[in-house]
């Protein structure tokens, strides 16, 4: 049990591929065009208030001209890509870039006519940097904060006086502007990072968990399955025992020496093996029964073992200091169970153990093996989305989840197989931890409060 890839089928593969931040990344951006209109429309209103209030309210002398050509370009651009496109239409990571882009230059115009970094409105800087960084790709993001630094620097060096009273010029100290310029570039540095990565572990849980429901859901299908195939073999019950009378009458009517006595007899063995069918069939349980089933913890950890027999690993059951304990059967419950059990016998040398344990207040189950153990860099993230050191893929970078991270076709897992377990046993009320063992291997423990597994205990 060396890591939290875990292989699953090939059906769950597929799932986990699908529900990936790169699939989630393949197509258009994240970004509507509507959204970045609205955005812009009231960066330029407020900016026409700003330079009325201070021109007519206030008393200081602007450059109205050149601040009117610049607001005036965010208007046209605007009006353009209004009646242009729809509103409803997502951007590209490219595209989104060049309208952020566009509204740090213009923002970049007015305020070489207003002061530089000297205006205090030089803060509005961070605001393109912070929807890059929640909304685009890592390369984009830094595109857009290299933009950002570089205008705040030309700015901080080449400006028209910032307004002031009369015929002053304000002049501030080159110490102050060092500041001030310093100030502009860790805040939108320290914006972009922390925005950026709080959108990344939110495309990542967001991915993960849904990864988490199709796998749940497929466990879900497969029990609807078989309630539909009971259904449908206590329906075709009499029709078939009908068929079954009719032939044996018209056998006996016929007698042996007919020549159709063969074509009978290989009828009625045909409809006792149909009856023979159905009747494994019927013997399925409803999927409503078998969710809130109540069976032993022995029972249960040897349906999951039993996947696994013959596999490799000797796979060892006690359950001596948990006697009589009947505990609620559940599709999370089992799902989740079976994928730490699988990733053992994946890295098991000869033994696996799942012990067992209760008290008054807990139910304790271990799962260890006898393996190389969990790797020392990732087992304090082991139960996190996109963690694994398996070869193949491995662990996502920040990178791949922008539309141009690289592709790899090959992988031998994607890092979610923990993640699913952990979540689906949390759900039954468990809490999963993750450790090595002092004497070699692996060892992943499971505690539930008694009241939320134990079956007649109110959940």
């Amino acid at each position: 049990m060396a890591e939290a890839g875990l292989d699953t089928n090939a059906w769950d593969s597929e799932l986990i591929e699908q529900s990936s931040p790169r699939f989630f990344h393949a197509g258009p951006g994240r970004v509507r065009l509507g959204t970045l209109t609205i955005l812009r429309w009231l960066a330029v209103g407020g900016q026409s208030l700003a330079i009325l209030i201070v021109h007519f309210g206030l008393g200081y002398a602007l450059p109205l001209w050149p601040c009117a050509i610049a607001i005036l370009s965010g208007i046209v651009l605007n009006v353009a890509v209004s009646t242009g496109l729809p509103s409803s239409r997502r951007l590209s990571d490219r595209e989104t870039t060049a309208y952020l882009a566009f509204d740090q230059a213009q923002l970049a115009v007015l305020l070489f006519f207003t002061g530089g970094i000297e205006n205090p409105f030089a803060i509005l800087f961070i605001a393109p940097t912070a929807i890059a960084a929640s909304s685009l790709n890592l390369r984009n993001t830094i595109a857009l904060s290299m933009l950002s630094f570089a205008l705040v620097t030309v700015l901080a060096v080449y400006h028209y006086p910032l307004p002031w009273e009369g015929e002053q010029i304000l002049v501030l100290p080159p110490l102050y502007i060092g500041g001030l310029w310093i100030a502009l570039v860790l805040g939108i540095g320290f914006t972009a990072i922390v925005a950026f990565r709080v959108a990344t572990e939110a495309t990542r849980m967001s991915a993960a968990l849904g990864a988490t429901q199709l796998a749940l859901a497929r466990e879900q299908r497969l029990s609807s399955l078989g309630a539909l195939a009971a259904a449908a073999a206590h329906e075709l019950g009499s029709p078939l025992a009908t068929i079954a009378v009719v032939a044996k009458e018209i056998s006996r009517d016929l007698g042996t020496g007919s020549p159709h006595a063969e074509d009978l007899t290989l009828l009625q063995s045909q409809v006792a093996r149909c009856r023979d069918i159905l009747s494994n069939l019927a013997s399925y349980e409803d999927p409503d029964e078998s969710y809130t089933a109540t069976v032993p913890l022995p029972a249960v950890l040897e349906e999951v073992a039993a996947l696994f027999r013959g596999m490799g690993p000797d796979i060892a059951i006690d359950t001596r200091e948990a006697p009589g304990l009947v505990i609620r059967r559940s599709a999370e419950l089992l799902h989740g169970l079976t994928n730490l059990l699988e990733n053992a016998v994946d890295f098991a040398a000869s033994t696996i153990a799942l012990t067992a344990s209760g008290s008054g207040t807990s139910v304790v189950l271990e799962i260890s093996d006898d393996g190389p153990g969990f790797a020392p860099e990732i087992i304090h993230r082991l139960g996190e989305p996109y963690v694994t050191t398996r070869p193949g893929r491995g662990a996502l970078s920040e990178e791949d989840l922008g539309p141009s991270a690289p592709q790899d076709d090959e992988h031998a897992g994607m890092g979610l197989g923990f993640f699913i377990a952990k979540t689906l046993l949390e759900r039954t009320g468990a809490r999963v931890t993750f450790a090595n063992r002092t004497e070699g291997g692996a060892r992943v423990r499971i505690v539930w409060p008694r009241r939320s597994i134990e079956a007649g205990s109110r959940a």
